[in-house]
């Protein structure tokens, strides 16, 4: 389950079987199959380090939306440095990536960790590529963040994309906005719902979380195009995470890379990117899809608006 939280603009990274909670949707309510185009990434990062094993390698989760047969969109910081047959990469090329699109991904495919602690994590990841591929429900894919990611700043480029191995045909896709759609919806900003949607905990305090790994959504209010206490302005947008009028939650830890969509449509005005605070209660930082360089990077990969 990996995170932002720009209250220390760092990661906040929660290995796979940790306690730490991840970002999901908050209050909300069950997808009920709205959304099967979204799904759920599993992937391995070989240099991140896991306290609980004497060598680094770590396993993250986030949230993917199908843009086309072959492309999933999501954060660039779920994209960058993931591994490549378990050999570190930057931000390009990283093989060591799976997406599933169940509406509550069986993770009892894969090996335990505790099976592996403590010098044993090199065959955790052997045995997990393994399982993975075995899986018919588990794709997977070839990972690419946006050339300008820098993972010091992720809130200035973050976007990612998953090409898969095998094309999935799906009934309907996510659909890129045009140059700037946000811009011009901020002025209706009270009047407009957007809906976000994601995998993860439906819950988080200090001390305790609940909830995991189902496919949930939540209906949001546009606040600002500021991002958060001026960082990323005009870059990232902030959205509502209380429930209020015609609103009923938000994002959370580790819902990374879930779509932002514009009302109850397909339309991907932005990416959860990062949370605002430790108890999920100051709302959802999004990064922007409708931006020059976004679509033009997009654009490579044969999808456009």
């Amino acid at each position: 389950m990996r995170t932002k939280v720009l209250i220390t603009l760092i990661a906040v990274l929660a290995m796979l079987g940790l306690s730490t909670p991840a970002q999901a949707i908050v209050n909300g309510q069950p997808d009920d199959g709205a959304h099967p185009f979204v799904g759920e990434l599993l992937f391995y990062v070989p240099d991140a380090v896991d306290s609980r094993f004497t060598d680094p390698g770590g396993w993250f989760t986030c949230t993917g939306t199908l843009v086309s047969p072959t492309v999933v969109l999501t954060a660039g910081h779920c994209a960058y440095g993931i591994g490549d047959n378990g050999k570190p990469t930057t931000g390009t090329g990283g093989n060591d990536v799976w997406i599933n699109f169940s509406e509550a991904p069986d993770f009892d495919v894969i090996s335990p960790s505790g099976d592996y602690i403590p010098d044993r994590n090199g065959e955790r990841y052997t045995d997990r590529k393994a399982e993975l591929n075995a899986d018919p429900n588990w794709l997977e894919a070839t990972a690419d963040a946006h050339p300008q990611y820098d993972d010091n700043a992720f809130y200035l480029h973050d976007l990612g994309v998953l090409v898969l191995d095998q094309p999935v045909a799906s009934a309907t896709y996510g659909k890129l906005p045009t140059l700037g759609l946000l811009d011009t919806l901020v002025k209706k900003k009270s009047k407009i719902i957007f809906g976000a949607v994601g995998y993860g905990l439906e819950g988080s305090k200090l001390a305790s979380s609940f909830g995991g790994d189902t496919r949930r959504t939540a209906k949001q209010r546009l606040v600002s195009l500021n991002g958060a206490s001026g960082i990323g302005k005009g870059i990232s947008a902030k959205f509502s995470s209380n429930k209020g009028k015609n609103t009923t939650g938000g994002t959370c830890f580790g819902d990374s890379g879930g779509p932002i969509f514009r009302g109850s449509g397909t339309t991907i005005v932005a990416v959860t990117s990062y949370g605002i605070s430790p108890t999920c209660a100051d709302g959802t930082g999004g990064y922007r899809v409708d931006q020059a360089d976004d679509l033009d990077f997009l654009a490579t990969y044969g999808v456009t608006p």
